[in-house]
């Protein structure tokens, strides 16, 4: 564990979202997102989908989220509109190593939200809070193949395509997908 990291923001405001770490009582919003989003993201997150299928489960995806942040495994965030204080989104840094350090980066946004350039600015401010607070030395962040919207977003953002991972992925169809791999490093951001 890192003490230095102790005291790094919970929420980040952008002009228009909230981008937040999911805590107690965040469970029911977070199912209904899901469950709003559940044939939209069903293929991109299926594990996901899985394990929140009533509130209750929701709620315990939060608070396993939130005992990960505090041990510092994943950092979990919920992305709301400001006007609306509403849930509209999910990013995660996961398999975050240490040791290099490096961590993934995954994210949805509520189908109704999309082609507004919400996701680019969270985006935009979550790879700065993981370079400048996390301390990061990259971020990875992978997509299906077909999923031409996410890395349009990666690039947007800085990502570069870092390569190909040949049936890394199975969609819940039992179809295997490639997956493309994207790296954004520190230096490359400009720190």
């Amino acid at each position: 564990m890192r003490p230095d990291l102790f005291g790094i923001d919970t929420a980040i405001l952008t002009t228009r979202t909230l981008t937040r770490r999911l805590r107690e009582g965040d469970g029911l919003a977070f199912y209904d997102l899901i469950q709003e989003n559940s044939s939209y993201i069903e293929d991109h997150f299926p594990l996901l989908v899985e394990l929140v299928r009533t509130p209750e489960e929701g709620e315990e995806y939060v608070r396993r989220a939130l005992a990960k942040w505090l041990v510092q495994e994943e950092f979990t965030f919920g992305i709301w509109r400001v006007d609306e204080a509403d849930m509209i989104g999910y990013l995660h840094f996961r398999n975050v190593d240490w040791q290099t350090p490096r961590a993934e980066i995954s994210y949805f946004l509520h189908q109704d939200q999309a082609g507004k350039g919400l996701m680019t600015e969270v985006m935009s401010r979550m790879i700065q809070f993981a370079f400048k607070q996390l301390q990061l030395n990259k971020l990875v962040l992978k997509t299906l193949v077909d999923n031409y919207n996410s890395q349009r977003l990666a690039r947007k953002v800085g990502f570069r395509r870092e390569g190909d991972l040949r049936h890394e992925y199975r969609k819940a169809s039992g179809a295997l997908l490639d997956v493309m791999l994207f790296g954004l490093t520190r230096e490359e951001y400009g720190l």
